[in-house]
């Protein structure tokens, strides 16, 4: 492979067959909960307060707490949100997570969501040693804490190199999240020779985007994903689509965030022909028509 582009033929996407949903549903809505270890000794990823004088101080302790505030807080309103409205999300999990924040991991599991790998530490996966070695932990970490091996994968920071696809195929990886290239999944060509599909990620309905890099006021959230969903769950009516939401836990799990969090998940939940998936039923689904 010369270039990401030589993965994937080009598809318009009215000229595809139609994709039937069950249920005739129109729609499909995945939700993905991303959930990371940030070292409280390293330069923070990003930062809510610049460093006093322009000078940067390590550790970062106020950075560090910001990120931190999310694990230790916002996972647990977020998790009562996604009780409320009884949506089983997808948990995008750096694999250390399992040993530094084991209590989220319990509960994530009791509540039978489903587990994607995330990198083992938190870091683009081109600064890496051994992508192989890497991919490798994460599955190993999460088969060994759910029984299961993770068939879907999000590179932190959407990061790929060239091989990247290859190697995640190669340890059973059957998903990524990487390519927010469609409104449907695709297949993406591997040297493995095993299909591997990419199912559609928000880089806009994400709230990394929308308020720690844009810097929107709370309310730009639920304005932008309702927004969004209305014009796809419109278009669905002639062609399927399908709809991602990825959130952090420090920074929609924030408490002057948290009602207009619940009030996207609320315009949601009133329609019923929309299916709220994880990201492996949208693959297995998918699967299944290709």
């Amino acid at each position: 492979m010369d270039s990401p582009r030589d993965r994937l033929p080009y598809s318009a996407i009215i000229d595809r067959p139609k994709l039937e949903l069950p249920n005739n549903a129109r729609m499909v809505v995945w939700t993905i909960m991303n959930v990371e270890h940030w070292d409280s000794l390293k330069a923070q990823p990003r930062t809510i307060l610049p460093p006093p004088m322009g000078q940067p101080l390590l550790p970062d302790v106020p950075n560090w707490s910001w990120h931190e505030y999310g694990n230790r807080v916002g996972f647990w309103r977020l998790n009562d949100m996604f009780k409320n409205y009884n949506i089983t999300p997808t948990l995008a999990m750096n694999g250390i997570i399992l040993e530094t924040y084991p209590r989220i991991a319990e509960v994530a599991l009791e509540g039978n969501w489903e587990f994607m790998g995330h990198g083992y530490i938190q870091g683009p996966m081109h600064s890496l040693e051994s992508q192989l070695e890497h991919i490798k932990s994460t599955v190993e970490a999460i088969k060994d804490f759910t029984g299961e091996p993770p068939v879907g994968w999000e590179s932190p920071g959407l990061t790929e190199t060239m091989e990247t696809l290859d190697l995640l195929s190669e340890c059973g990886i059957e998903y990524v999240a990487d390519w927010p290239l469609d409104d449907q999944p695709v297949e993406l060509t591997t040297s493995t020779n095993k299909k591997m599909i990419s199912v559609p990620y928000p880089v806009e309905t994400n709230d990394i985007t929308i308020m720690a890099l844009q810097q929107h006021s709370s309310k730009e959230f639920a304005m932008r994903c309702i927004d969004h969903f209305d014009r796809l769950y419109e278009e669905s009516e002639d062609i399927t689509r399908f709809m991602g939401i990825s959130m952090h836990t420090y920074i929609s799990g924030v408490p002057h965030r948290s009602k207009y969090v619940e009030e996207v998940f609320e315009h949601i939940a009133n329609k019923p022909d929309v299916l709220i998936w994880t990201g492996k039923q949208i693959n297995d689904w998918f699967r299944g028509q290709i």
